[in-house]
């Protein structure tokens, strides 16, 4: 696959253990959901090494002194459900204070094109750094509308996290959207004759909510 440099692929061992046990047909609802939510922990802590921060007078036991934290309401996390909506407590691990919007979309399994069918974005949210989660990147189709759709809402700072993504994804996302950093945590092979990635772990939606 060609080289991006708005593409940022983790190589972590913790995470290739975690997603290992995450793909086995073995692994039931409880832990499949818990996985996601360590993962995009995980994914979250490397996508905003440098998220906006303010300078803060603190006063320790023995002295004051400068520090730096997270601006307040600078964040914004945004599923594509309904799959992205078990990435959700990953992130606010880390930023319980991230206003959440959703967008609905789903793919035509015929065209394989998305459909957006709802969207609910926080106020004011062309102002905040926006985080857009999807587990699976497989045509990139969804995550191109999801974006398309917030720069029209005057979004400008944008990510893409996803669990596991296929090449034809990243790359279908990175070209059409050079200025949106996209974090992975694992790249698989390819997409079958279906769109679905391989070696991959089935329908996210489904194994996150029990639904099959």
């Amino acid at each position: 696959m060609k080289k991006y440099d708005n593409v940022t692929v983790l190589d972590h061992p913790l995470i290739s253990h975690k997603i290992a046990i995450l793909r086995s047909v073995d692994t039931h609802t409880k832990d499949f959901r818990e996985l996601v939510e360590e993962i995009t922990t995980l994914l979250t802590y490397e996508a905003f090494r440098d998220a906006p921060t303010r300078e803060v007078e603190v006063t320790t036991p023995l002295v004051k002194c400068k520090q730096r934290m997270v601006v307040e309401n600078s964040i914004a996390v945004i599923p594509i459900l309904r799959a992205g909506l078990g990435m959700v407590s990953g992130v606010h691990t880390l930023f319980p204070t991230a206003k959440v919007g959703h967008i609905g979309m789903y793919r035509n399994e015929e065209t394989l094109v998305p459909q957006e069918y709802y969207c609910k974005l926080p106020e004011g949210i062309e102002k905040k750094r926006v985080i857009v989660l999807d587990p699976m990147l497989a045509t990139g189709g969804s995550a191109c509308a999801a974006i398309d759709l917030l720069k029209k809402r005057g979004c400008k700072d944008i990510r893409q996290m996803s669990i596991i993504a296929a090449p034809e994804g990243i790359e279908k996302l990175a070209e059409a959207h050079p200025d949106v950093k996209i974090f992975v945590a694992y790249l698989d092979e390819r997409l079958n004759e279906n769109g679905y990635i391989l070696p991959g772990l089935g329908d996210a939606g489904d194994r996150l909510f029990g639904t099959k």
